[in-house]
C-alpha cells in the first residue's frame, strides 16, 4: 500500500506531467484525496502541457488538411525527428567508411548463402559493372510531366501487404517530389534552418551528396520547406527553393555552376505559399517563373551559365509547373498563371494565344493536360472546375482558342489529373472521379482519397492518399474499382510519387520510401 501512495504523491504526479503527460492525467484523477476543482484545474495545465510535449518529443503536430478548415494529426519535422535524420545520415556514412554492405530489403528477405563446391572451382573473371540504367523519370511528374509512366509494366496485383518494402528513412520537410536518373534519386529538404538539395541512391536510400542554403519558408497552412520539384538535365539538377533561390549543381557530387535568386533577379514578390513550379529545361535554356513585372514574370536562363536568354509578360504567377508540348503542330511552352493558361514561343518567349482562367486566392496548381493533337486539358479546386480547349492556327503565328466543354464536375486543388483512352482520371478535390475527354460527361465518382496525388501506369491508377496510404484503382470508365489499398507513410503527404525502373518513390514532410512495383 505504501508502494502504491508513493506512487499517487504529487512529486510523482508533476514529474510524470514533465516526462510522459497522459500518464500524469491518470495518476491526478487516481487521486480522491484531491479537490476536484483542484484536479480540474491541474488536468488544464497537463493537457496544455500534453500538446507543447506532443510537439517537442514525439514531433506531432495539428495541421490542416487539404481543405484549409479540417485538422489532422500529423508529424511535424522538429528537434527530435532532425536529429533522428541526422543520426541515419551518420551512420549511413560509418558503413561506407568502414565498407559494412547496405542492409537488405525490409520485406525481401536476402537468399540463403549457396551450398559450397565439391572440388575448387575455377576462379570467376571480374564481372563488369552493371550498367546505368537510362535517365527516364527526370522531370516532375514524369518526362513529359504528363503524370504517365511508360517505361514498363507494373505489378497490378499486389500482395496483401502491400508492395515489396526496399528501403525506408527519414527525410527533411517540404513538399518536392522526386527525379531519377542514372541510379540517383534527387529531391529538396528542409533540414533546420536550411533548405538541401539531396541525392540517393536508388538500390538502397543511402545519401550520396547534399548542397545546402539558408532558407526557412515558414507557411501556417502547409508548413515550412521548399515546394518545387528538382529537374534532372544531362547530368545536371535544377534545383529552385521556396524563396527563390535557383541552383544548377553537377549531378554527380552536388557541385555549385551556377546560381540565381529569381525573386530578386527580377525583382518579384514571393507567393503565398511560396515558389512551387519546378524548372523546365528546353533546349539552352531553363525556363522559371519568378512572377515579376515590367516583363519579368517567365524567364528563360542559359541552362549552362545563367545567363538571362529572355524575360517576358507581366503576369502574376501561381503554383504549376511550364511544360513543353506539342499542340496544333507548333511546339510551345505551356504556362498556368494566377489569371490564364498560355502558350508561349521557345525560342523568344513570344505569346502564342491565351486562356483566361482565374481562380479564388490565385491558386491554378494542377498540370495542364495535352489531348490529342489540338485540345488542352485545365482544372482547379477551389469550386473552380475543368475546361477543355482547343487551339487552331490563326494570322500573325497566334493560335485561336475555342472552349470545348467546361464544368465543375472535377476540381484538381493542388493535384493533376491523368488521361487514358479518352477519359480523364483525377481527384475531384478529395474524391477520385473520371470524365468522358469528349464531352466533359462524369462516368463515375467514388473513393475518398483526400488531397493525395495520381499518377497512371500499365491501365491503373497509382493514387497516395492524403494520409499516407498507396491505392491501385482500375482505369476503367466504367466504375470505380480499388484494387488494393495499404499504408506507405506516416503523416500528411500532399508529395507526388515518382517511378522509373520499376521502383516506386513516395515521400512526404517526414518520410521517405522506395517499393518495387516492377511484376
Amino acid at each position: 500500500m505504501a508502494a502504491w501512495s508513493w506512487w499517487r504523491s504529487p512529486w510523482t504526479v508533476w514529474i510524470c506531467a514533465l516526462v510522459a503527460p497522459p500518464v500524469a492525467l491518470v495518476l491526478l484523477w487516481l487521486r480522491r484525496s484531491t479537490a476536484w476543482w483542484w484536479r480540474v484545474a491541474a488536468s488544464v495545465l497537463i493537457l496544455a502541457w500534453t500538446g507543447v510535449w506532443a510537439v517537442k518529443v514525439l514531433g506531432v503536430g495539428l495541421e490542416l488538411d487539404g481543405t484549409g478548415s479540417r485538422p489532422m494529426l500529423s508529424r511535424r519535422p522538429g528537434e527530435s525527428h532532425y536529429a533522428r535524420l541526422e543520426r541515419s545520415r551518420a551512420e549511413q556514412q560509418r558503413r561506407v567508411e568502414s565498407g559494412t554492405p547496405a542492409p537488405a530489403p525490409v520485406s525481401e528477405p536476402a537468399p540463403p548463402p549457396a551450398a559450397a563446391p565439391a572440388v575448387p572451382a575455377k576462379p570467376e573473371p571480374a564481372a563488369a559493372p552493371a550498367a546505368l540504367p537510362a535517365p527516364y523519370w527526370t522531370d516532375f511528374r514524369g518526362p513529359r510531366r504528363d503524370g504517365h509512366y511508360q517505361q514498363g509494366p507494373i505489378l497490378t496485383a499486389w500482395p496483401d501487404i502491400g508492395l515489396p518494402l526496399l528501403w525506408q528513412q527519414p527525410v527533411g520537410g517540404g513538399y518536392a517530389s522526386f527525379v531519377i536518373a542514372n541510379g540517383k534519386a534527387f529531391t529538396l529538404e528542409q533540414r533546420r534552418r536550411q533548405e538541401v538539395a539531396a541525392a540517393y541512391d536508388v538500390q538502397t536510400g543511402r545519401e550520396l551528396w547534399t548542397n545546402s542554403w539558408d532558407a526557412d519558408f515558414q507557411e501556417a497552412m502547409g508548413g515550412p520547406g521548399p515546394r518545387a520539384t528538382p529537374t534532372w538535365h544531362a547530368g545536371k539538377v535544377y534545383v529552385l527553393g521556396a524563396e527563390g533561390e535557383l541552383r544548377c549543381l553537377d549531378a554527380d557530387n552536388g557541385r555549385l555552376i551556377w546560381r540565381k535568386n529569381i525573386l530578386e533577379d527580377n525583382g518579384a514578390e514571393n507567393l503565398t505559399w511560396a515558389m512551387a513550379a519546378a524548372p523546365l529545361v528546353v533546349d539552352e535554356k531553363v525556363i522559371v517563373l519568378p512572377g515579376g513585372r515590367n516583363g519579368k514574370s517567365v524567364v528563360a536562363y542559359h541552362k549552362d551559365t545563367g545567363e538571362p536568354f529572355w524575360k517576358v509578360l507581366d503576369d502574376k504567377q501561381a503554383y504549376s509547373s511550364p511544360m513543353l508540348a506539342t499542340v496544333a503542330g507548333k511546339r510551345q511552352i505551356l504556362v498556368v498563371s494566377a489569371d490564364r493558361m498560355m502558350g508561349l514561343e521557345p525560342a523568344d518567349g513570344a505569346l502564342l494565344w491565351d486562356y483566361p482562367w482565374k481562380t479564388q486566392y490565385d491558386v491554378n496548381s494542377s498540370q495542364p493536360l495535352v489531348v490529342g493533337d489540338r485540345r488542352i486539358f485545365i482544372s482547379s479546386g477551389y469550386g473552380h472546375g475543368a475546361a477543355m480547349v482547343e487551339l487552331s492556327p490563326a494570322a500573325g503565328g497566334r493560335f485561336a482558342v475555342r472552349e470545348i466543354w467546361k464544368n465543375t464536375r472535377m476540381k484538381n486543388k493542388f493535384t493533376s489529373s491523368v488521361l487514358h483512352e479518352g477519359y480523364i482520371y483525377g481527384l475531384d478535390e478529395a474524391i477520385l472521379a473520371c470524365l468522358d475527354a469528349e464531352t466533359g460527361e462524369l462516368k463515375w465518382k467514388g473513393g475518398r482519397y483526400g488531397y493525395g496525388q495520381v499518377l497512371l501506369a500499365s491501365g491503373h491508377l497509382i493514387v497516395t492518399t492524403e494520409t499516407g496510404e498507396l491505392a491501385l484503382v482500375k482505369a476503367t470508365p466504367e466504375r470505380h474499382v480499388e484494387l488494393a489499398r495499404f499504408p506507405a507513410l506516416d503523416g500528411k503527404t500532399w508529395n507526388h510519387p515518382a517511378i522509373a525502373d520499376g521502383r516506386l518513390l513516395v515521400r512526404n514532410t517526414t518520410e521517405m520510401a522506395c517499393f518495387r512495383i516492377a511484376p
